[in-house]
């Protein structure tokens, strides 16, 4: 019996120290919590900083389910561990009263010899959007408080410099730190002195992406008293992992679309939609998917290899519509400016490349001498690039899975591309045989049961057979020009263009930013023209039902104000209209008569204007 009540006492203990907190998006509960705390405000939030919420492009009035929660419980100088579907605003979870705790410390820090705050994430491309973040917020409530981040490829001078002050704020990949510390940037006394509060952002991402050495370095040189944050979309081994080297006692923070709910693994915002095609036939099936008109622009296309993404961009082309290439291979610099166009709405269609799954499972059937060689010839790639995650799509309406992702975790992470913050979007997955097994695995893992007629991937009902077959001679007949060589040409030289871009231009933009609008990504790469004749399809090749399909798509994106082609043209509008000012001068006044106003006469009834031009000349 005694022995029975220590075990209890023990699991009481342990139940203490992990706390979970389950945050229900079912009505009845989400109005209690908001009668807890409906605002900003009630959550205790530094006025400043809801002003700066209010300021944002998209104004942010109402704290998330998971900031409700997260927020409070940070500001009590707790650990948490919050697991939330992205988009759910995880990010300004931890950044919020991160902020707020640095703003009462401010003149304390001045004396510290390390960054008071370490934020670290998987990839590049995060660490450039968290900095930007922070940043904004800082400038937008006027605190003195110094944010900076560090990059895979920065010198140990360029780290000195920027670790100089030192900062309240860094933000960087875990790489980034080790390297810091092991060349003596950053000093393991002085980290162990300053820390306060330490956020690792995607932490489901923080081990798969190769960062546990350099983690278990970082955790060595925590204080207890450091408060540990740790965020991520999906549970799963590598964050338990992570939890017990770094964190103290946490309180779990998880919402039901992440688990327990599988229903709400995607949000139901999204539509999901599958079309059944061949393998070879995937390329006419998206042909008539964007050239008909029949999905919602802005479109995010997903490949399994770098080579299949130039090869959909050049058959593309082939047709007049133009898109842009994101892949490991890229700089860094080239990427995010990339994203930056394709976030901008400078062009509507985006090939990314996700081809880690596919590499890890080529990495566990490795096993021949032929394979490793012929991996080593292949372009170096940024290990730190994710473009499935971390990377905020802006503004993406349809997902479309050229290539099938090879696990679920990967279909659920694509299609969080799009809807998020709430609002609606659209996926397609082109799936042929082969594929048909993860496409049942999706189903069932997303609770798609055909018995109950209930479908959470539906067949797609605008794209017809017709539709389809009226396209297929022209598509197949390009497809062919669309080679093997023509394919690794148009790698090679995107490739490096986009160096040349982001090396010998780097300097030249930071002083004239304005003409990064002259880089273009969605550039031709093809080397001959496309032929005039496939830019338009002819009405009588289109049935009375895909016209309907593509009027109703049209109509909905006018609905949605979902238009950028105006500010796709603004800046060449606006450049052409520029001249030469010696050219435009005229020694004339500005004719104020012509809009129906008195016109000047001189005695002899000619116009004053006319005896001055004579003069002139």
């Amino acid at each position: 019996m005694a022995k029975d009540d220590k075990t209890k006492e023990k699991n009481e203990k342990e139940s203490k120290h992990q706390q979970e907190i389950q945050l229900n998006q079912e009505s009845n509960v989400v109005e209690e919590e908001e009668d807890e705390a409906r605002s900003f405000e009630e959550l205790g939030l530094d006025p400043r900083l809801i002003r700066a919420l209010n300021k944002k492009e998209t104004s942010i009035a109402e704290p998330t389910p998971i900031q409700r929660v997260a927020i409070p419980l940070i500001f009590q100088g707790k650990d948490v561990v919050a697991r939330a579907k992205t988009g759910s605003g995880k990010t300004l979870a931890y950044l919020l009263p991160l902020l707020q705790k640095l703003f009462s410390t401010t003149d304390s820090n001045r004396k510290k010899l390390s960054p008071s705050a370490f934020i670290l994430v998987p990839s590049g491309e995060l660490c450039q959007q968290v900095y930007k973040e922070v940043s904004w917020l800082i400038d937008s409530c006027k605190v003195q408080l110094k944010v900076v981040q560090l990059t895979s490829n920065m010198p140990a001078s360029d780290m000195r410099n920027a670790l100089a002050g030192p900062p309240d704020i860094l933000v960087s990949t875990p790489s980034c730190v080790a390297k810091s510390l092991s060349v003596g940037v950053l000093k393991s006394e002085a980290v162990n002195d300053s820390l306060e509060i330490l956020v690792l952002d995607e932490a489901d991402l923080l081990l798969s992406f190769g960062y546990e050495e350099d983690l278990k370095t970082l955790s060595a040189l925590v204080p207890r008293r450091c408060q540990c944050l740790l965020m991520s979309a999906t549970s799963s081994a590598d964050v338990d992992k992570l939890k017990k080297l770094i964190l103290h006692n946490p309180y779990v923070l998880t919402l039901p679309e992440v688990e327990g709910v599988k229903d709400e693994v995607i949000p139901k915002n999204v539509q999901q939609f599958w079309v059944s095609c061949g393998d070879r036939d995937k390329l006419v099936h998206i042909l008539a998917l964007l050239k008909l008109d029949l999905v919602q622009k802005k479109v995010l296309i997903f490949t399994n290899a770098i080579d299949m993404s130039f090869r959909l961009k050049l058959f593309l082309e082939k047709f007049g519509i133009k898109s842009a290439v994101l892949n490991a291979e890229l700089p860094q610099n080239s990427r995010l400016h990339i994203l930056e166009e394709f976030n901008a709405g400078l062009f509507d269609y985006l090939i990314a490349t996700d081809d880690r799954e596919t590499k890890e499972k080529e990495k566990a059937n490795e096993g021949s001498l032929a394979e490793t060689r012929k991996s080593k010839k292949q372009a170096k790639q940024d290990s730190e690039f994710g473009v499935v995650r971390g990377i905020d799509f802006k503004n993406v309406h349809t997902v479309i899975n050229y290539d099938m992702p090879l696990s679920t975790n990967g279909y659920v992470h694509r299609i969080g591309r799009t809807g998020r913050a709430y609002s609606t979007g659209a996926s397609v997955s082109l799936v042929s045989p082969d594929e048909m097994e993860i496409l049942e695995e999706i189903k069932s893992f997303l609770g798609d049961d055909e018995n109950n007629e209930l479908n959470v991937i539906s067949p797609y009902p605008l794209l017809t057979k017709n539709a389809v077959e009226s396209l297929r001679y022209r598509a197949e007949d390009t497809a062919k020009s669309v080679t093997k060589i023509a394919v690794r040409e148009a790698r090679a030289q995107d490739l490096r263009n986009e160096i040349l871009n982001s090396e010998k231009l780097k300097a030249h933009f930071e002083v004239n930013p304005r003409d990064l609008d002259l880089l273009k990504h969605d550039k031709v790469l093809s080397k001959k023209p496309p032929a005039p004749h496939l830019s338009d399809v002819p009405d009588y090749l289109l049935d009375a039902t895909t016209k309907e399909a593509s009027k109703m798509v049209r109509l909905a994106r006018a609905a949605m104000g979902n238009n950028n082609s105006a500010r796709r043209q603004g800046p060449k509008r606006n450049f052409r209209k520029s001249k030469d000012p010696l050219k435009s001068f005229s020694a004339e006044g500005p004719s104020r008569g012509r809009k129906g106003g008195m016109k000047r006469e001189g005695k002899d009834g000619d116009d004053s204007h006319k005896r001055k031009k004579k003069k002139f000349v």
